[in-house]
């Protein structure tokens, strides 16, 4: 065979590059979507791996939506990266003992871009992490050290059958110092109200949890909490709990408390950009709006009218203030529970409430909560959190189906979860990108996910 010259072969091989290039609008489409998601790992060097675990693959095997489920399983064997779309509620305290390290750091490890500290108080006013002021007989040890216990608001009374009333205990981390709360274990939150002895009463984890990982976890103050989230590289939403206590307490105003959270911060030398403070509280809000402006541009009113008024989802009239209200007044963020962004339509099929309706239109950012701590979606309908759709709920694959909704359809910034692997699963499948994204869904994700939702 005779060969060509080199000037002739490189005129060739020039030329079918041109019309290789030319023929296809991008090379990659040639490819299969996962070799597409394995050259492009490079691309998420920002944004850590992230251990989605088994979950995730749980919810997915029980799905009924074929759609939906045909779109998820493509990503079964693909990478996944930390999203801010997924926000750790309480850490990651489907598993892990809520506000501790441990489920801090569970929560991290699995991909949430956001992580929960619940802010309160104790007797000497520091800053801790837990999610009621008095839930300590719930979420420690504390009734089994006895000095501790004997500090208690209510110590421990155990069940009379005879009278039918409940086991009870009222702990609260304004009862003690900020050293003795440093010196208890947090535990799975739950009690048993038919206890008659403090052991029988701390032994109280729902049986769809675990105390595989409750051994002794490690209780975390405010502060604490702060260098940790900064460490990882994550962006930090305190809650500012109601006090259970009378305000002042002890000359400690609630215009204190909500300064030195957010002082904190700045102490810490974190930038608002990194703080999403909450409150149920509007007052709280309009009082960061009036003095710290940088932190109120993202800061975030949890929508308690719910509860307090009766909220219907779908009346306007039962929303005061209105959503134009609020935006008006400088929120910007509002986070309501799941049930409140969505209903059925007349086929039962999940759709959005004219309350996460008018909430867009208004221009407010959305955060639902919370995902995952329902339980079993088998009992009862998923219970409280879908109340509004439990007509349409009957397996644990629709936490999926709801999931899809709130992104798609709602357009919610971000949704927070007891185990924040399943949103982290799907932000990397469906390849959202909110505003608060780390990173921006990449060729790969939108060939798998094809459809992006709304903002």
């Amino acid at each position: 065979m005779r060969l060509l010259p080199y000037s002739t072969l490189c005129t060739l091989l020039g030329a079918a590059a041109l019309i290789s290039t030319s023929s296809f609008a991008n090379v990659s489409d040639m490819k299969h979507p996962k070799d597409d998601i394995e050259t492009n790992a490079q691309n998420h060097q920002k944004a850590p791996l992230a251990q989605v675990g088994v979950r995730p693959f749980y919810l997915l095997s029980k799905l009924d939506d074929p759609e939906l489920k045909g779109r998820l399983e493509q990503c079964t064997n693909k990478p996944f990266y930390r999203t801010e779309f997924a926000l750790g509620h309480r850490g990651a305290s489907m598993q892990f003992p809520e506000h501790s390290k441990e489920s801090y750091q569970a929560a991290i490890d699995s991909g949430a871009g956001i992580v929960e500290c619940d802010v309160t108080f104790t007797a000497d006013k520091q800053l801790v992490c837990r999610h009621s002021q008095c839930d300590l007989a719930s979420t420690t040890n504390i009734l089994a050290n006895p000095t501790l216990a004997n500090k208690c608001t209510s110590p421990f009374t155990p069940a009379d059958p005879a009278s039918g009333t409940p086991a009870s205990a009222t702990c609260c981390t304004s009862d003690i110092t900020l050293a003795e709360f440093k010196s208890l274990c947090a535990k799975m939150d739950g009690n048993n109200p038919d206890a008659t002895t403090v052991e029988e009463f701390m032994a109280g984890t729902p049986d769809w949890r675990t105390d595989l990982y409750a051994s002794c976890a490690t209780v975390m103050t405010h502060k604490e909490s702060i260098e940790m989230f900064k460490k990882a590289g994550v962006k930090m939403v305190p809650e500012l709990k109601e006090p259970s206590v009378t305000m002042p307490f002890d000359g400690y105003t609630q215009t204190d408390y909500a300064q030195q959270m957010l002082d904190e911060y700045t102490e810490a030398g974190v930038k608002p950009s990194q703080v999403f403070a909450q409150s149920f509280n509007l007052n709280d809000i309009k009082y960061w709006i009036a003095n710290y402006p940088k932190f109120a541009k993202q800061a975030v009113f949890l929508d308690d009218r719910y509860d307090t008024d009766n909220l219907d989802p779908n009346d306007p009239s039962t929303w005061t203030p209105s959503m134009a209200e609020l935006k008006d007044s400088g929120v910007e963020i509002i986070a309501p529970p799941l049930w409140v962004l969505v209903t059925l339509d007349d086929n039962n099929k999940i759709i959005p409430s004219a309350y996460a309706k008018a909430a867009k239109e208004a221009g407010l950012d959305i955060i639902a909560w919370s995902l995952e701590r329902s339980g079993p979606l088998t009992t009862d309908h998923g219970g409280w959190y879908y109340q509004s759709i439990s007509k349409a709920i009957n397996n644990d694959g629709d936490t999926l189906k709801l999931l899809d909704v709130l992104a798609k359809d709602v357009g919610v910034r971000g949704v927070f979860s007891d185990w924040p692997a399943t949103v982290v699963y799907y932000a990397n499948c469906i390849g959202y990108s909110s505003k608060m994204a780390t990173k921006e869904p990449t060729k790969a994700e939108n060939l798998l996910g094809k459809d992006k939702p709304s903002n």
